[in-house]
C-alpha cells in the first residue's frame, strides 16, 4: 500500500482492499470478541467442501497437507454432534493457522469481529474501555481509554491481569481473554490485577458501558504570561487530522508560544494519520518513518503539506501506553530536533499490520514489516526512552496530580 492511500470512508475515490495501519497493538477489550464461532454464512459453507475436495492437488507441496483433509473428513464422518457447521470449521481452521504464527498482532477476524474492529477505529466502542496485549506470556493492559469505566475504576497502563471473574488468565489466548472481559453495556466484570511494580493483587469490579472515543481534545493554558496549546491525542483515526487542523488554527489565531502533544495511553491507529500528524512539525519531504520488510526492502514515508507548527517549542508526553503510531510521531519529532520527550518509556510496538479483506466480510490482520525512526532506532520491542524521565505514581493518580505534565510545562518555560 502506498503512503498516500487512505483508509475507508475518506476522500480517496479508489479505496484499496488492503488497509495498512499501526494496529492498536492489542486487542481492544471493548469490542473485539476473539474468534466467535457459531455463525452461519452460506458462502463459506459452500466454499469449504470445494477447497477440500477439488483443490487438494493445488496445496503447497513442502508439507503434507493430508493431515488437514483427514481431520476434516473424520470430523464429518465420526464427530458426535453431527452435522458439523462448516462455517465454524472453516473459521476455526483459519484462526488456528494465524495463531500458529505466534504473533500477538496477527489475527483472523470473522465478519462480525471485522465490523466491530472497524467501529473501534471510528471511535464507537462498548465494554470496559482498555486495550490489552500478550507480552512475555502475560496479559498486560496497554492503555485504558480516557474517562472509560476501566480508567475510572483504577486500571492503568502496565497492569498485569491475573484473573477474570476468578478464572486464571495463565495460558489464555488473547482472543479468549478478550471474550471473557468484554460484554454488553451495564454488565459487570471483575479483574484481579497486579499494578506495575506491586506484589499484591487487587480486585477491580468494572461496569461495562457504551463509549464514544473522541480522537483529540485541546485547550489553551497560560504559562508565565504566555499561551500554551495542549493537544491530547487518544488515537490515530480517520478524523484525527481534521480535528488537529482545527485545533492548530485556533492555536495560531490566539498566538500560542508553545505546544504540548500528549500521547500518553495512545495505542496507535492508521499509518497515514501518523504521517499527517508528524507533518505538522516535520518539513515537507523529510523522513517521518522507515518501513523495513522481511525481504530487506525499505520504504520511506515522508512528511507532506504545510508544517504549520514548524519552529514552535514542543514537548511530547509519552508513557508505557504510548504505542505504535504514537511512537512513530514521538520518534520523528525527536530525531528531527523538533521536540523534547517527557514521561516514561513507550510500549515498544514497531511492527505494522495490513488489514486484508477476505470473502464474506472476514478480515486478516497480518504483521508484514517493522518500523524504524529517521535516525534508525528500531521501535519494535525497544520502545522510546524519554529525554526527561518522570514517573506518575499510584499516589499521584489517586490525588489527581500530574508531575509529567508539570515537567512538560517546565521544559517549555525554559525554551522561551
Amino acid at each position: 500500500m502506498l503512503a498516500n492511500e487512505t483508509p475507508e470512508n475518506t476522500n480517496n475515490p479508489k479505496m484499496s482492499s488492503v488497509k495498512k495501519f499501526f494496529v492498536l497493538l492489542f486487542v481492544v477489550l471493548v469490542f473485539f470478541a476473539g474468534v466467535q464461532l457459531g455463525r452461519s454464512d452460506s458462502k463459506f459453507s459452500r466454499a469449504l467442501p470445494i477447497f477440500v475436495d477439488e483443490n487438494r492437488g493445488n496445496a503447497p507441496g513442502e508439507v503434507d497437507w493430508q493431515i488437514l483433509w483427514d481431520t476434516i473428513d473424520k470430523i464429518n464422518q465420526r464427530y458426535l454432534d453431527r452435522p458439523v457447521d462448516m462455517t465454524n470449521l472453516l473459521y476455526g481452521a483459519v484462526s488456528g493457522a494465524v495463531a500458529s504464527l505466534d504473533d500477538p498482532y496477527s489475527l483472523f477476524l470473522p465478519p462480525k469481529e471485522a465490523e466491530e474492529f472497524g467501529n473501534e477505529l471510528r471511535g464507537s466502542l462498548e465494554g470496559i474501555g482498555a486495550e490489552i496485549a500478550l507480552k512475555n506470556q502475560q496479559l498486560i493492559v496497554v492503555a485504558p481509554i480516557d474517562d472509560s469505566p476501566a480508567m475510572n475504576a483504577g486500571v492503568k497502563a502496565g497492569d498485569y491481569i491475573a484473573r477474570v471473574d476468578g478464572e486464571d488468565t495463565f495460558g489464555m489466548t488473547l482472543e479468549q481473554a478478550v471474550r471473557k472481559i468484554r460484554g454488553p453495556a451495564g454488565t459487570r466484570v471483575t479483574l484481579t490485577i497486579f499494578h506495575k511494580g506491586q506484589t499484591k493483587p487487587v480486585e477491580i469490579a468494572i461496569t461495562r458501558a457504551r463509549i464514544e472515543v473522541k480522537s483529540l481534545s485541546h485547550e489553551i493554558q497560560d504559562l508565565e504570561g504566555k499561551k500554551i496549546g495542549i493537544l491530547k491525542l487518544r488515537r490515530f483515526g480517520e478524523e484525527t487530522q481534521g480535528e488537529l487542523d482545527k485545533a492548530i488554527s485556533e492555536f495560531l489565531v490566539k498566538n500560542v508560544k508553545g505546544v504540548i502533544l500528549d500521547l500518553r495511553n495512545n495505542p496507535g491507529g492508521y499509518l497515514e494519520t501518523s504521517v499527517s500528524v508528524a507533518s505538522n512539525w516535520v518539513s515537507s519531504g523529510a523522513t517521518v518513518v522507515i518501513q523495513k520488510s522481511s525481504d530487506g526492502n525499505e520504504q520511506i514515508y515522508e512528511a507532506e503539506g504545510a508544517n504549520r507548527l514548524a519552529g514552535m517549542p514542543t514537548v511530547v508526553l509519552i508513557n508505557g501506553g504510548s504505542a505504535s503510531a504514537s511512537e512513530i510521531v514521538a520518534g520523528a519529532l525527536r530525531d528531527h530536533g523538533l521536540a523534547k520527550l517527557v514521561g516514561e518509556k513507550s510500549f515498544g510496538k514497531g511492527s505494522v499490520q495490513e488489514l486484508i479483506e477476505l470473502r464474506g466480510g472476514a478480515e486478516l490482520k497480518l504483521t508484514i514489516s517493522k518500523w524504524v525512526t529517521p535516525s534508525g532506532h528500531d521501535l519494535n520491542k525497544e520502545g522510546i526512552e524519554p529525554d526527561e524521565k518522570i514517573e506518575l505514581t499510584d499516589e499521584d493518580f489517586q490525588n489527581d496530580r500530574d508531575p509529567q505534565m508539570d515537567k512538560a510545562l517546565e521544559v517549555l518555560s525554559d525554551s522561551f
